[in-house]
């Protein structure tokens, strides 16, 4: 009896590269492609873009949803920054004095409280915008950066809701209707893509590190007191060194702060306002909105997966 070598039996050298280079000649016959693959950039961007009308239709589902459960229902929109406006104004107005030499504190604050908690509630969730959708991430296929953006749109509806109740508070403390307000427009919209590119940037973060979702309210917390919520940056920037007055000042959440004070309030002046603002605000814009948007965008093909 002979014995049978081996190599009788195995296979050709080419056999295994065989199977992958047919499978891939029937891909490219039939135009499929590989599940989840990360499309180029133009092509993200054009189909984020049809996508539009789901992110709105979404971010206005989540939010009516949001407040089903509590008696006063959307109610609360309006009622929670006012509440924290009216807790800022008894420890830092009445019992630490921070309203000294700041004139109509009460619009002064409120309109810090109301701008900051949008790019606060953006930020925070954003950071959960991933971790908190992996059914319907794993469930359907679209941009996820569609996620982000909504959860940032829904905190922009929130804010256009309160801004009516803001400038009711501006006009009973004083100040008159100017043609300055027109300026909340491109205030917002320069917010709005400020706070999207954050919310994306956090939101590839917290995909990945579950663990910042509860980190990051001590960090919005600390950034609040470091942007002139319930102080005058005027006032503190007197007393300290230099570097740390251009720090505070170049801070965005201080400058968005300040434009969207001197957009409705008649007591600030043009001077109160950082050097070259528009330009600032401009420059943190492009580079936060479209630096977050491309760092989402290069781990698309990661959310979701285990």
């Amino acid at each position: 009896m002979t014995e049978h070598s081996g190599s009788a039996t195995a296979a050709p050298p080419h056999a295994a590269t065989a199977a992958p280079e047919a499978s891939a000649a029937l891909a490219a016959r039939f135009g499929l492609s590989v599940s989840g693959r990360r499309p180029g950039l133009p092509e993200y961007t054009r189909l984020l873009w049809g996508r539009r009308h789901f992110i709105v239709a979404f971010a206005t589902a989540r939010l009516t949803a949001m407040y089903t459960a509590a008696r006063l229902g959307q109610i609360w929109q309006v009622l929670t920054p006012l509440l924290n406006a009216a807790v800022f104004y008894l420890v830092f107005g009445l019992l630490l004095g921070t309203n000294r030499g700041v004139p109509n504190y009460i619009a002064y604050l409120c309109t810090g409280v109301f701008v900051f908690q949008f790019t606060q509630s953006a930020v925070l969730a954003g950071t959960r915008a991933i971790a908190d959708n992996l059914g319907l991430i794993r469930a359907l296929h679209f941009p996820r950066a569609c996620l982000p953006i909504a959860f940032t749109v829904i905190q922009l509806q929130q804010l256009v809701f309160s801004m009516g109740v803001l400038g009711v508070i501006i006009l009973v403390t004083g100040e008159p209707l100017t043609f300055r307000w027109l300026l909340v427009l491109p205030v917002l919209v320069l917010q709005s893509v400020f706070n999207a590119g954050l919310a994306m940037t956090m939101a590839r973060i917290g995909a990945k590190t579950t663990d910042m979702a509860q980190l990051m309210p001590f960090i919005m917390r600390t950034w609040m007191y470091l942007s002139g919520i319930f102080w005058s940056v005027s006032t503190v920037t007197a007393h300290v060194p230099h570097w740390i007055s251009t720090a505070l000042n170049l801070n965005p959440a201080l400058i968005f702060n300040n434009l969207m004070r001197y957009a409705l309030m008649d007591s600030v002046a043009a001077s109160a306002l950082p050097h070259h603002v528009w330009l600032a605000v401009t420059a943190w814009t492009v580079t936060v909105g479209l630096g977050g948007y491309l760092f989402f965008w290069r781990a698309e093909e990661e959310y979701g997966r285990g």
